[in-house]
């Protein structure tokens, strides 16, 4: 009785895993043999990678676009004065610092631009 029991909860648990997978979304195909099969579908993500890439790319781009036309000593200062505001203007100071990609681009930039 142990074994069929072990089996039995074994193969309730196997079903219970199925059913939360496909509780998040489902597509049904057709077997060969014409049997008709629910299969999970896959959660997309809600934002694509390639907007995220996008995103990145436009930041950095408009970080070396700033840096070469204030130059970095203006560009500095600019920084440097949203340090000392709020949050959200210390944030910025953050994401805006320079890094080694946005000055390997504006120095590209300014050999084109000058």
């Amino acid at each position: 009785m142990a074994g069929k029991q072990l089996e039995f909860d074994q193969r309730v648990q196997r079903l219970n895993k199925k059913h939360s997978k496909l509780s998040k979304g489902y597509r049904a195909t057709m077997r060969k043999d014409g049997l008709v099969v629910m299969k999970p579908q896959r959660v997309r993500s809600a934002v694509p990678a390639k907007v995220l890439l996008f995103t990145l790319l436009a930041v950095f781009g408009f970080k070396a676009f700033l840096l070469s036309s204030l130059g970095p000593s203006g560009y500095q200062y600019r920084i440097d004065s949203l340090k000392e505001g709020t949050q959200v203007e210390q944030a910025g100071a953050w994401i805006m610092q320079i890094d080694p990609v946005s000055q390997f681009l504006s120095v590209q930039l300014n050999k084109v631009l000058y």
